[in-house]
């Protein structure tokens, strides 16, 4: 008669601390969750007070760590980095990051417009977006891939507010073995004429895929930003010009200590008709001479390919000599 009650006040312990354990675990988390965030936000403090003493202004307003219980991440509401030594002064909208507790390897940003860049000569750069997002995929040395994604560009300067635009734009970055591989494109890129000569340009759409030789080291050694001594190969670079009508270019590059480039690039050109509507939008002046010379590759077929060859910053286009190419830096 007894053996039923004693069966249910077992299970009803069990479920008891079944629940007890349930609530270690999740006081055990939120504490671990909350040191964290204060690490998190600790260490970010101090790299700030850092950056005051080596005289770069930096800010983080109401600085704060987010997203309990799956997410963790820095929070700003305004950011603003100035370097006076330099000049040089940049300030945008708010900042947000984050990274999921399942996957902690991979993190997202996103900044609010607007933003304004003051450089050295005095002017004044100002940039508008309806959305940028960063991602990257982290590992134990360097970052298994970088991304940046936007939309609705806009950039203005000196008080005028939209000398470029884009209507969207990416660029992504990853290693491969010793190699870093680069990728990038933009879509509905507009220029006021004024920045253009005053010249009528079509919208703008254009595909890069390169890989840089050597890439990894390049960085360790914070010589990225140094072309001389840079070679690698373009997968595919591709300009096309309104809806239609594109130059699309690949092939292995170097550029020695001096700067002067050499390349042995294929040129080919999708729907040449419409390219050469567009070119003669462009330069008017040269309209017979453009239609002229792509009514001569119509021979070659409705997607003809010539041979662009750079030796020593020379460059020729089939048999044309094109002239030189100044060194880069």
């Amino acid at each position: 008669m007894h053996e039923p009650s004693r069966a249910n006040g077992r299970y009803g312990r069990r479920i008891v601390w079944l629940g007890v354990c349930i609530l270690i675990v999740i006081a055990g988390y939120t504490a671990g969750w909350f040191w964290l965030a204060g690490r998190i936000e600790g260490e970010t403090r101090t790299a700030l007070a850092k950056m005051q003493e080596r005289g770069i202004k930096a800010e983080c307003a109401n600085l704060a760590v987010r997203g309990y219980p799956f997410r963790i991440g820095l929070y700003c509401d305004r950011v603003a980095f100035a370097q006076p030594a330099q000049a040089v002064s940049a300030a945008a909208g708010a900042f947000r990051s984050a990274g999921q507790i399942y996957d902690p390897m991979r993190l997202v940003a996103e900044l609010d417009s607007p933003a304004t860049v003051t450089v050295p000569d005095g002017g004044q750069i100002a940039f508008d977006w309806q959305t940028l997002r960063a991602s990257t995929r982290l590992t134990q040395t360097l970052p298994e891939s970088v991304s940046l994604e936007g939309t609705q560009l806009k950039v203005g300067a000196n008080g005028r507010p939209q000398l470029v635009s884009a209507e969207t734009f990416e660029a992504h970055m990853r290693p491969n073995e010793a190699d870093v591989d680069l990728a990038a494109s933009f879509a509905g890129l507009v220029f006021d004429p004024s920045v253009v000569g005053d010249r009528t340009v079509p919208p703008l759409t254009g595909e890069a895929d390169l890989s840089v030789k050597d890439g990894l080291k390049l960085l360790a050694e914070n010589r990225a930003d140094n072309l001389r001594g840079q070679s690698g190969i373009v997968r595919k670079l591709t300009l096309q010009l309104g809806e239609k009508g594109a130059l699309i270019l690949s092939g292995p590059y170097s550029i020695d200590q001096d700067g002067l480039i050499d390349a042995d690039f294929k040129v080919s050109i999708s729907d040449p008709k419409a390219l050469a509507v567009s070119l003669a939008q462009v330069f008017p002046e040269q309209e017979n001479k453009i239609k002229q010379g792509f009514a001569g590759l119509a021979f070659l077929g409705s997607k003809p390919s010539l041979p662009l060859k750079i030796t020593k910053g020379k460059a020729t286009l089939g048999f044309i000599p094109l002239g030189g190419i100044p060194p880069v830096d």
